[in-house]
């Protein structure tokens, strides 16, 4: 007897060729029903004979598109209603929980489409299939089908219609499927958006002024590019001053993966990394600059890093330049010093036109900007640094709890200042926003905002909530505090702890020692914190050890001169003893950054109290030591002297350490948090400066002495599973050196992968906090 199996499928099953798959495996199987988009996923109804129903069910998961992603299936049982074939059924609205696709590097099949002669879509630079190609950076509306994307204006041609109304061809409902005679197209401007060519001369215009050395704003995925060719040190010099970016690693694209390997040393996954769906931007450690060929780029991209950012073309365009170009590109993002990508035509020829030469433009209109995203593997798997492209926008779900209900209202969390994201809780998924920036500019606040607007419309959310961080001057608190809803306020270190929890997907009722360590986050005593334990209650945390605390002596300025930082290292040790006797510390090359009238200046600030601020913070402290070994004294991007003071340690392995002490406060209670004393550690490193020991050498050692610390906290307080988050680990050394450490010592340590360990984490820890703090 034949009964019906009604499924609903949600996750991520929309413009990945579910449907098809669908249609084809229940056409195989000889059933009959129907398979349908709503806007919470997939509603399938299908009749046979029970057996094969079960076998249907069960071949749904094991063999859909890889690049599809179900997070829950339902199923019901009922009575066969008398359906006569298979078919796939008009799209339906309802409430809107469907996952979004991210947008999709080109597919091998399309790839040899586009080289093809005798294929029509030869050299068509918008070619893609249901495996591939734009999706989140089109969409307008849910659910996902081509007249709620931008491709709606373009009409397809018969053969593209009659692909996409194909069940057996791949690109059967592929909503931006099109071709030169129905698509978008390409357009070369001058800097007065005067058409200099198009069609397929505008790339071959493109890559002849690449190799004249110009700079062009190409338009690509997801926003514009600054692209030049990564050899021409010349070129690659006008990019940095054009865009005021002095020393920042900018990003490479190269044409193959052959290329890459002849110049950075490139590991199975990130191999498999680099030649995924979503091919980001991977870090990899250059191979020795005497190893350089003359096709390598210029050593002007990464000054005093060991990393490269590489990624592979992943849109028919880029595939098109680099295979005429045949040398790697730089492809930096399209858009002014602190402001977010360029994504619009007009836009960009408005504000780029001092940096680029010229405008690779098409017609295709880009709906959600969505930058590259940045990887690099730490400890044997992925650790996403930048999430966007290829990654954002598919939710993380909401970590297990024992008082999780479904009764948890919409909350909305705006995030930090700096590497800014948002993120929606709904229903136990979180949707985190891709990468938006540092909300110091008008421009990138206007985005932040548009950010939220786009999610609330796209997922037709609603908050009832908001929570932001404890910051008092960050934007995205002011933001929150100005919205007509109850908002709450969450410790920044405390957001990172359960953003990486989430991560992992730990219990929030799991008791873990989180180790948050950063640059700045405003703490509970209105200090500055930075390296912190926290032990995680039931409802909050505890703090359980943190740094020595030292000046920041001019505030801000501080973190802009890491100088500064380290004469407040020395007066903690020594106090006024130091300048009284700088003749002793004159070999120290911070003390040669500075004058004697401003050494006069900052010994006046120390004895007088004035402008200094003190704080817990690693990320400081790593500013400190760079400037101690003369390794950077002045930064010109976050994170520069922490950077290259990782670089700086080459290849050199020790196990050597230095001193450090571990003490309470006077009043010596079990309660108070232990203070981790880094003085002797100062004081050794300056000794061995004197006596010549290498940057190298001191540098490991350095790091080293941090996993130390973590080790003996992680004895001290006794919690068996570790959570390691907060920029700081964005450092490979120190994270893989720390993961094997703690492993030694049987604990269990958990990293970030899925989601940034830097404040691109933040909003989603935020909305974690207020959840919890619901349900206690």
């Amino acid at each position: 007897m034949k009964q019906c199996l009604s499924l609903k499928i949600q996750g991520a099953v929309q413009g990945v060729g579910f449907r098809p798959f669908v249609y084809q495996l229940a056409t195989e199987l000889g059933l009959t029903g129907w398979v349908k988009n709503t806007a919470e996923g997939v509603l399938i109804e299908v009749e046979g004979d029970r057996l094969v129903l079960e076998a249907f069910l069960g071949r749904l998961s094991q063999e859909k598109p890889a690049i599809a992603q179900i997070r829950a299936i339902q199923s019901f049982w009922g009575d066969a209603v008398g359906y006569d074939k298979f078919q796939i059924e008009t799209s339906e609205g309802g409430k809107k929980t469907a996952s979004i696709l991210p947008d999709l590097a080109t597919c091998p099949e399309c790839q040899q489409e586009i080289y093809d002669p005798n294929n029509r879509r030869y050299r068509y630079p918008f070619t893609n299939c249901t495996s591939c190609g734009p999706r989140f950076s089109i969409v307008e509306n849910l659910p996902y089908d081509r007249p709620n994307t931008s491709m709606k204006q373009f009409k397809m041609c018969d053969r593209c219609l009659a692909e996409y109304q194909n069940p057996l061809n791949r690109r059967f409902h592929a909503q931006p499927n099109a071709c030169p005679q129905c698509g978008p197209h390409l357009e070369l401007w001058d800097k007065m958006g005067n058409i200099l060519a198009s069609h397929h001369n505008a790339l071959l215009a493109t890559v002849a002024a690449v190799q004249q050395g110009k700079i062009v704003a190409l338009k690509g995925l997801g926003g514009f590019q600054l692209v030049v060719d990564a050899r021409n040190t010349a070129a690659v010099q006008r990019l940095r001053d054009r865009k005021h970016r002095p020393a920042k690693p900018l990003a490479l694209m190269y044409p193959s993966l052959k290329l890459i390997k002849a110049d950075c040393q490139v590991s199975a996954l990130e191999e498999k990394l680099l030649l995924s769906p979503q091919a980001p931007i991977v870090l990899l450690a250059s191979e020795s600059v005497n190893n350089f060929r003359l096709q390598s780029p210029s050593l002007s991209v990464a000054y005093n890093n060991s990393y490269l950012g590489i990624m592979l073309p992943y849109t028919p365009l880029h595939h098109l330049l680099t295979r005429e170009l045949g040398c790697p590109l730089v492809a930096t993002s399209g858009n002014l010093s602190g402001e977010p990508i360029c994504f619009d035509n007009r836009e960009a020829l408005q504000k780029l036109h001092n940096i680029a030469d010229l405008f690779l433009v098409h017609n295709r209109p880009i709906v959600s900007p969505v930058d590259d995203s940045i990887v690099r593997v730490v400890g044997g798997r992925k650790q996403i640094l930048r999430r966007a492209r290829g990654y954002a926008p598919l939710p993380i779900p909401s970590p297990p709890s024992k008082s999780q209900s479904d009764a948890t209202p919409i909350i909305l969390g705006v995030g930090g200042q700096l590497k800014n994201a948002i993120a929606f809780l709904k229903d136990r998924q979180i949707f985190l926003s891709q990468y938006i920036g540092d909300l110091e500019t008008a421009a990138t606040f206007e985005r932040f905002q548009q950010t939220i607007n786009d999610f609330q419309k796209l997922y037709e959310l609603k908050p009832t909530k908001v929570v932001g961080d404890r910051h008092p001057n960050y934007q995205s608190t002011n933001y929150a505090q100005n919205l007509a809803l109850p908002a709450t306020s969450v410790q920044h270190h405390y957001a990172h702890v359960l953003s990486c929890m989430a991560d992992n997907g730990l219990d929030l009722n799991e008791p873990v020692l989180g180790v948050a360590w950063d640059g700045t986050g405003y703490g509970l005593d209105g200090t500055i914190w930075g390296g912190e334990f926290l032990n995680i209650t039931d409802t909050g945390f505890k703090r359980a050890a943190h740094l020595r605390t030292f000046a920041l002596p001019g505030g801000e300025r501080a973190i802009q001169e890491p100088s500064r930082i380290a004469i407040a290292l020395l007066y903690e040790i020594y106090g006024d003893r130091f300048f009284t006797n700088l003749n002793n510390y004159d070999y120290l090359p911070c003390i040669k950054a500075f004058s004697s009238s401003e050494l006069n200046i900052l010994r006046t600030m120390f004895n007088k109290n004035i402008n200094l601020p003190t704080t817990s913070s690693m990320g400081r402290l790593f500013d400190g030591v760079a400037s101690l070994l003369g390794i950077r004294q002045q930064v010109s991007y976050e994170g520069q002297a922490a950077m290259e003071l990782e670089s700086a340690m080459g290849d050199l392995t020790t196990d050597e350490t230095y001193r450090f002490e571990l003490t309470r406060p006077a009043n010596n209670t079990t309660d108070s948090p232990v203070i981790i004393d880094w003085r002797s550690m100062i004081q050794e490193i300056a000794i061995e400066l004197a006596n010549q020991k290498t940057i190298a050498e001191i540098s490991v050692k350095f790091h080293n002495t941090l996993v130390e610390i973590i080790v003996a906290i992680a004895l001290i307080i006794n919690r068996k599973r570790i959570v390691l988050t907060g920029g700081c680990w964005q450092n490979k050394y120190l994270s893989e050196k720390a993961i094997a450490r703690l492993r030694q010592e049987n604990f269990i340590p958990y990293w970030h992968h899925r989601v940034p360990c830097n404040d691109g984490g933040i909003a989603l820890g935020q909305v974690i906090a207020l959840q919890r703090k619901i349900k206690s």
